[in-house]
């Protein structure tokens, strides 16, 4: 895709928070990229199999709110890099290849995604909701917030990679200085999640069992953290955008 905007091709843009949307076009890359999320979602699919009586129906529904979590999960992802597409409409060969090993990233991670939402749903509801896969030892947990919280360090790095690529390219595409803001933002902010996906992993990792446990958790300081980095992009582009003083 061209990155040669002109003032007129810029004007005729829309504006969203703050950002010209010059991915209004969907591209053959970014169809692909759907696609592969939407496979990775029908990966989730809620029991082994259309049920075949009353009992099996009720034990696939008990099965809803792990794949609830999993699907938002994924959807999050999705939603994340299709904003990106559409605010910047770049698509070179580093945006691509970074594309791809999002997709590829996403298509393994769908797994322990499935497993650590199903284990938590089984657990908090005290045993009432199912667990599609057995523990041998309390250690095997464990692996499991490792492999996630790698897997989901991998993806927000990705999506901080896309951000990135785009600051290197800021003059070829024309930012004005809320949109570089807004970029700076969606680095910061993606940093923060995977940093704390590398925390849990972490946490999992040198905790003993009986502490180890609750390296999930370690994902509840998110709703401080992402609002609090967010209020402060925020305040920086009301600055900018205020009017000058005569």
């Amino acid at each position: 895709m061209s990155l040669k905007w002109t003032d007129e091709r810029l004007g005729d843009l829309p504006v969203r928070n703050g950002v010209r949307q010059r991915g209004v076009d969907m591209t053959r890359l970014e169809t692909f990229c759907d696609a592969a999320f939407a496979f990775a979602v029908t990966l989730l699919v809620i029991g082994e199999g259309i049920p075949r009586s009353y009992a099996e129906l009720v034990l696939a529904l008990k099965g809803v709110p792990a794949f609830a979590a999993s699907f938002a999960a994924i959807a999050a992802f999705w939603w994340s890099h299709r904003t990106w597409s559409r605010r910047y409409g770049l698509e070179d060969g580093v945006t691509s290849v970074i594309s791809l090993t999002m997709v590829f990233i996403m298509l393994v991670y769908v797994y322990p995604l499935k497993m650590v939402f199903t284990a938590f749903a089984h657990w908090t509801s005290g045993g009432f909701l199912p667990a599609e896969f057995t523990l041998d030892n309390p250690r095997d947990m464990l692996g499991i917030f490792q492999i996630y919280g790698l897997g989901f360090a991998a993806q927000t790095g990705m999506l901080a990679l896309l951000h990135l690529r785009v600051l290197r390219v800021a003059g070829d595409l024309r930012l004005d200085a809320v949109e570089r803001l807004r970029t700076r933002q969606g680095i910061v902010l993606n940093i923060i999640l995977g940093a704390t996906g590398l925390v849990s992993a972490l946490w999992a990792m040198a905790m003993p069992p009986a502490m180890g446990r609750w390296a999930g958790f370690v994902y509840m300081t998110l709703p401080l953290t992402m609002p609090l980095a967010a209020t402060r992009f925020k305040r920086a582009v009301a600055r900018l955008q205020a009017p000058e003083d005569p």
